[in-house]
């Protein structure tokens, strides 16, 4: 057992008596996050805006920076991308996935489901390479027909989440000009809630780097509440895991796309474990992303109903769901036990966590992220490691190299400086959706986005703002 960390814990979270003396608990923080020391102050202001979908404020995921092609890219859960000039001051559509001409059809019912996120081949914009014009979307559709890659074997089928490959005929073209996509995988979900994740390259990995054009796929871990069918700690199952990939090979078992050979669980001593897995044991792991230092993968993977997180995710690491929410042994979605917190040798657990009824949540509280700041483009998050909760919209902060164990005591704040005043990123959408004659958020649904030169920008799914923090 690991004693020094659990000790630290126990010790970090101690509470009042009566509540030691219990097995089990809804709250294992003793603190709320720390609102004033340490709190960075980041002036924003608006750099684009996103058209309106089906009348109604573009669901944006994700916007990508593709340095080929000099432009950005940002996807609406609903099905279009739409390219966004590097001044913010040109947006125009490049593809609409959900176009009827594609045969996707994106099931974007609910809030939870739609187009989720996508990804550009390193390689799009050089002429000559096999990753040209290459580029890849994530996204739930309506066909839950045909036989798909990776079964729960339970649930209900309520649709299918399909990986496809699209291939434009010329990486500068205004508008996609490529013919339909290619389908890499198709998972069956059984539940309709947290279905799918993040997609990314490691942008720090150059060509001859063993990373260089691997496809990192977040799964979630099927849904429903509490993993009912226990696929996250199924090492033969994709759910509730990253899984890594080489989308321009071909030994996968549907022969659609490549096993990367020096992934973790890859052979003859591994046959029970999917090939595909990077690590193990997510809940719904909502956005990861690397240190550029280091290479730290770090991981924000939303919680059930106690302990929201961010974690390292090390080559072939498992984070323990469903046997542990966070760091303290999962029972229910109202309890979790206070024994032995950490006391697994086997898992890695989050660096910093924090309660889902935390006073500057409001009650509203699902992790998001996750950006590592290196540079000096903002001075004041030098060397810090950005997430946020995108529900409330709270943006907050840890040290990245005297990483925490675990706890919210590392967590600290960041406010929005707007007009002179200092503001929360839901006060911002609710000032513009008040200037707009609309309906006023009562959520964020906050993610963010990487720029050419480092810069971090705010997206939203209720004004079709996008924003920018500056120095």
């Amino acid at each position: 057992m690991v004693r020094h960390l659990a000790t630290g814990i126990v010790a970090a979270f101690a509470v009042a008596s009566p509540v030691l003396a219990q097995e089990t608990t809804d709250n294992p923080f003793s603190q709320h996050i720390e609102i004033e020391e340490g709190l960075v102050v980041v002036d924003v202001v608006e750099f684009a805006t996103i058209p309106d979908s089906d009348g109604l404020a573009a669901r944006m995921m994700l916007m990508v920076d593709e340095p080929g092609s000099q432009r950005m890219f940002v996807n609406d859960m609903r099905g279009p991308i739409h390219t966004v000039s590097y001044d913010g001051q040109e947006v125009a559509l490049y593809v609409d996935i959900d176009d009827p001409r594609w045969g996707v059809g994106v099931e974007d019912s609910g809030r939870e489901r739609g187009f989720q996120s996508f990804a550009f081949h390193p390689e799009f914009a050089v002429e000559g390479s096999p990753g040209y014009g290459r580029f890849y979307t994530f996204s739930d559709i309506q066909d839950n027909e045909p036989q798909a890659d990776f079964r729960p074997g339970g649930g209900d089928n309520t649709h299918h989440t399909v990986l496809l490959e699209w291939v434009a005929q010329d990486a500068q073209a205004p508008a996609y000009d490529g013919e339909g996509p290619r389908e890499l995988m198709r998972f069956e979900q059984p539940f309709g809630n947290h279905n799918a994740g993040h997609l990314a390259f490691n942008p720090d990995a150059a060509p001859g780097h063993a990373d260089y054009g691997l496809l990192y796929i977040g799964s979630a871990d099927g849904g429903s509440g509490g993993d009912p069918l226990n696929l996250s700690q199924d090492p033969a199952s994709a759910f509730g895991k990253i899984l890594r990939i080489d989308p321009l090979g071909s030994d996968s078992e549907n022969g659609q796309y490549g096993i990367p050979p020096h992934n973790p669980f890859v052979g003859p001593e591994h046959s029970d474990v999917l090939n595909e897995i990077y690590a193990i044991g997510m809940r719904n792991p909502q956005r990861f992303g690397w240190d550029p230092e280091n290479g730290n993968l770090f991981m924000a993977d939303i919680g059930q109903n106690i302990v929201e997180k961010v974690s390292l995710v090390p080559y072939g690491s498992n984070l323990g769901w469903n046997d542990w929410e966070g760091s303290w042994g999962y029972i229910s979605r109202t309890e979790v036990r206070l024994d032995d917190p950490r006391s697994d040798p086997e898992i890695t657990y989050p660096v910093v966590e924090y309660h889902r009824s935390d006073p500057i949540m409001h009650n509203r509280v699902a992790v998001t992220g996750i950006r590592v700041f290196r540079d000096a483009v903002l001075p004041q998050l030098q060397d810090r490691v950005v997430f946020a909760d995108f529900v409330s919209g709270e943006i907050l902060h840890f040290d990245a190299d005297d990483l925490p164990e675990g706890g919210n005591d590392g967590i600290r704040r960041i406010l929005l400086r707007d007009g002179g005043q200092e503001k929360t990123f839901l006060q911002l959408i609710q000032e513009k959706n008040e200037e707009q004659g609309g309906e006023v958020a009562e959520r964020t649904d906050i993610r963010f986005a990487d720029g050419p030169n480092g810069e971090l920008f705010l997206l939203n799914k209720h004004d079709g703002t996008i924003r920018q923090l500056v120095p």
